[in-house]
């Protein structure tokens, strides 16, 4: 099969005799078919396949880290994925190799997602050069997938110096990829009515940069205006670094123009970072978060899973829903719980 192929084709399900040096290999390899197997491997809710997991991400640790990793976002219908596309055949014709981890926002009654990303990236979907990794939210809060920094730092294992992450654009989501990536950029569209009365206030404050897509045609002198009017604001937001004000600018992604001035703002950025040292410290900040939102994610399914708590939970949940008692006692009631239960298990293993 043909890079391009695999790049089309579905995540290929991981075979279960490749050892932790197979796997390895195979990233360092740049094995588009074990990069995949790889991304399964992690994303896997199966205990049996979390210490190989994290053997793996150990293993492939000292490769990581010298990509330049950049958040994406936009409400529906601003064109992310057309931008992407866009960026990212710019980017492989520059020499650069591009992994995209686009997230799918989960069903919350089926469980189901679109997985779509490819059909909306028809160029990079068929460019050696790039990667696109659509995975489903699994109904994380914020729309990014559980996974998401795992598989972030297997693309920059397997040699991928860009990373661009897609977030659906709701909730949460704009801040949590803002803190696992070096460079956060917000799409937003012209001519949506009054341009400030849509601004979300803590989504501009994230951002290190804004830019108006759809800049053409008709559409091209209210994307100046919206330019202006957000360029203005952006002076009286509190920056996420005291030394940048986010710039404002305009593109068209259908027609490919300004993507060429929008990657020299993200790169000259990312330099002035790397040189300053400050990249160094936002990277270890980010390992800390991440360190910090496992510790959360463990501890909610030792929780959910404990015998006493899943016995109690169904009443509880009752009683909530009922009125009888508010949820901060709920919650209180399975903690406790939770930790009694844990106390009476150590005391039997004793």
């Amino acid at each position: 099969m043909s890079p391009s192929e695999a790049n089309n084709s579905k995540s290929p399900a991981r075979r279960p005799d490749l050892s932790l040096e197979a796997f390895a290999l195979g990233m360092l390899r740049r094995d588009r078919a074990v990069m995949g197997q790889a991304i399964t491997l992690v994303e896997s809710n199966r205990t049996e396949d979390h210490d190989l997991a994290e053997r793996l991400l150990t293993r492939l640790l000292p490769e990581t880290g010298n990509a330049i990793r950049v958040g994406i976002t936009g409400v529906p219908g601003v064109g992310k994925s057309t931008f992407i596309d866009v960026l990212g055949t710019h980017l492989t014709g520059s020499g650069h190799r591009v992994a995209v981890l686009a997230v799918d926002p989960s069903s919350g009654v089926s469980g189901g997602s679109i997985l779509g990303d490819k059909t909306r990236m028809p160029r990079l979907a068929t460019d050696d050069n790039a990667f696109i990794r659509p995975s489903p939210s699994g109904g994380v809060l914020g729309g990014v997938a559980r996974k998401t920094r795992e598989t972030m730092h297997l693309c920059e294992a397997a040699g991928f110096d860009v990373v661009l992450v897609e977030t659906v654009g709701v909730g949460q989501s704009e801040t949590i990829v803002a803190e696992m990536t070096d460079f956060f950029l917000a799409l937003m569209l012209p001519g949506a009515g009054d341009e400030l009365q849509g601004i979300k206030r803590g989504l501009l404050e994230l951002a290190d940069l804004v830019v108006i897509n759809k800049a053409d045609g008709d559409n091209e002198p209210a994307a100046k205006r919206a330019a202006r009017e957000y360029a203005n604001a952006m002076h009286f937001m509190r920056p996420a670094d005291s030394d940048w004000i986010p710039p404002v600018l305009t593109c068209s992604a259908r027609e490919r123009t300004g993507i060429d001035e929008i990657w020299r703002t993200i790169a000259d950025r990312h330099e002035s970072l790397r040189a300053s040292g400050r990249l160094d410290e936002k990277r270890r900040q980010q390992r800390l978060g991440w360190l910090h939102s496992l510790i959360d994610e463990h501890l909610r399914r030792m929780v959910n899973s404990h015998p006493a708590v899943q016995a109690l939970r169904r009443e509880v949940e009752a009683a909530v829903l009922a009125g009888r008692i508010p949820s901060a006692t709920g919650a209180r009631q399975i903690l406790d719980a939770f930790t009694q239960g844990q106390v009476s298990g150590d005391a039997t293993d004793l």
